[in-house]
C-alpha cells in the first residue's frame, strides 16, 4: 500500500484542507497508516497533479486562504484497482519488541520503564478510540450501526486500531509483571 491510498481513502467522505487531513491522520487513519504532515502535503501535491484528488481555494477573511480537496472519479478508480489486489500480511516492526528480545542481557528497569510508558500510551489511544467510536455510531448500539449505519469502514478500523492498541497495552502490562518477577526471585537467590 502506498500513502496515496491512505489520503484517498481519508478524503471519501468529505472536502479536507491538507491540515483537517493531517488531523484526520492522527485521529483515525494513524491507527493503520502513520504518516508525517510534510508527507501528507507532498502526496497531496502529487495526487493532484495526478488527477486522481482535485483542490479548490476557498478565500477566509480573517485567516490565509486554504484549498480544499476531494477524490475524482480517477480517484476513486484507482481505490478500486487498489481494493483489488492481492494483500500482503502484515507484520511487526517494534523498536521496544527488540529491546524486550534482549531482557536478559540488559538493565530490566529500563525496558519496564519503556513498557509502563507505551502501556499508558496504549491506555490513552484506546480512550481515544472508545471516544471516536461513540461518536461515530452516536447513542446507537454498536450491532445496529454495524447493520444499517451509513459509512462503517472508518468505524471498522477504528475497531482494528482499538484492539491494537488494547493488545499493546495487554502485551505491556503482562510483560512488565513477568519481568517483576523475575526480579524479585533473583533477588532472594
Amino acid at each position: 500500500m502506498a500513502l496515496r491510498h491512505a489520503v484517498l481513502a481519508a478524503l471519501l467522505d468529505e472536502e479536507l484542507s491538507g491540515y483537517q487531513l493531517a488531523k484526520s491522520f492522527d485521529l483515525g487513519v494513524a491507527n493503520f497508516w502513520y504518516a508525517q504532515p510534510q508527507q501528507l502535503y507532498a502526496e497531496l501535491t502529487r495526487l493532484e497533479k495526478d488527477a486522481l484528488i482535485t483542490g479548490r481555494e476557498v478565500v477566509q477573511d480573517t485567516r490565509p486562504n486554504k484549498r480544499l480537496f476531494r477524490v475524482t472519479d480517477a480517484g476513486l478508480a484507482e481505490l478500486e484497482r487498489f481494493t483489488a489486489t492481492a494483500t500482503r500480511p502484515s507484520f511487526i516492526r517494534d523498536d521496544l519488541a527488540v529491546k524486550v528480545q534482549a531482557a536478559d542481557h540488559v538493565d530490566t528497569e529500563t525496558l519496564i520503564a519503556q513498557l509502563t510508558e507505551r502501556a499508558a500510551f496504549a491506555r490513552a489511544k484506546t480512550d481515544l478510540f472508545g471516544k471516536l467510536l461513540h461518536t461515530m455510531r452516536g447513542e446507537r448500539t454498536e450491532a445496529e450501526f454495524l447493520r444499517h449505519g451509513t459509512r462503517i469502514g472508518p468505524y471498522l478500523t477504528c475497531l482494528r486500531g482499538l484492539a491494537f492498541e488494547q493488545g499493546n497495552h495487554d502485551w505491556c502490562e503482562h510483560t512488565i509483571a513477568i519481568l517483576r518477577e523475575r526480579q524479585a526471585t533473583h533477588a532472594r537467590h
